[in-house]
């Protein structure tokens, strides 16, 4: 079982580190975040380099660094989205009466930077992996970025519990596009095709004389989606989930002062636009 048990733990706590992390750094004062970027792309160069590097080893430690170098990737996605860095032109928030594919339209807008992104950055891993025999770093993104856009759509359609803590102070026009409501008809879609393919994962992972390396890699990914399923679930059940990330939310009093008067400016904006 300790084949099992190890990729499990390194991949719960290392989803949970880099999560803080991101979370810290996001919410620092706005002066800080073109050294937070200089780190996250030396980051980013850094995982794209392991997936590389990794792509042709099918040893356990290959299946490590493959995964935590697609980990490092998405945290550049990430990072570069809470500074606002990659977000979308439109950087006001919907009035009130903003509803329907209009509504829909106008988040497009505020994202679609991060999007493409994501995007291009899924086809340059595919590029990296493509015909060899290591393909974790390729799952371990898709599985962060289906269950990133899962998420997002179910906080677009509504959710009882939005999670509106995390959202740094200098991104609170994103507040408009989430809806607070007890449930969505996409969410048991979602939950219920993310918790067959965890089931599937689990299957390959435990088949009968699977190789060190296939157990462990799959292992990590169905780690991460069964963590990504259980954040799905967070979103629906009345129970608080800042305190698992509590020490990367201390950084909002140090950056709070810079950006009070940006949302009330947003604010007055939008009532001005559509």
């Amino acid at each position: 079982m300790v084949e099992y048990l190890l990729p499990a733990l390194f991949a719960l706590f290392l989803w949970w580190f880099s999560t803080g992390v991101v979370i810290y750094l996001d919410n620092l004062p706005v002066h800080t975040f073109r050294w937070s970027m200089l780190g996250g792309t030396v980051g980013l160069g850094m995982g794209l380099y392991g997936v590389a590097v990794s792509s042709t080893d099918t040893s356990v430690g290959g299946a490590y660094i493959a995964f935590t170098s697609a980990l490092l990737i998405w945290a550049w996605v990430e990072l570069s989205y809470y500074t606002n860095y990659l977000t979308g032109p439109r950087q006001i928030r919907c009035p009130p009466d903003c509803s329907g594919w209009r509504h829909f339209g106008h988040a497009l807008q505020s994202n679609v930077y991060h999007e493409l992104a994501i995007l291009v950055l899924g086809v340059v891993l595919a590029i990296l992996t493509w015909g060899d025999g290591n393909l974790v770093a390729l799952w371990t993104f898709l599985v962060l970025a289906w269950m990133h856009e899962s998420a997002r759509v179910n906080v677009f359609l509504g959710v009882r519990n939005l999670n509106e803590e995390f959202v740094p102070e200098h991104m609170q026009f994103l507040r408009g596009f989430m809806r607070r409501r007890p449930m969505n008809l996409f969410f048991p879609f979602s939950v219920s095709v993310s918790t067959v393919a965890l089931v599937l994962l689990v299957q390959a992972a435990m088949a009968p004389g699977v190789d060190a390396f296939t157990a462990v890699g799959l292992t990590l990914v169905a780690t991460l989606m069964a963590l990504a399923i259980l954040e799905h679930w967070f979103l629906v059940i009345p129970m608080p989930t800042a305190f698992l990330w509590h020490w990367g939310l201390k950084a909002r009093n140090r950056g709070t002062r810079e950006v009070a008067a940006k949302p009330a400016d947003a604010d007055a904006s939008s009532s001005s636009s559509g």
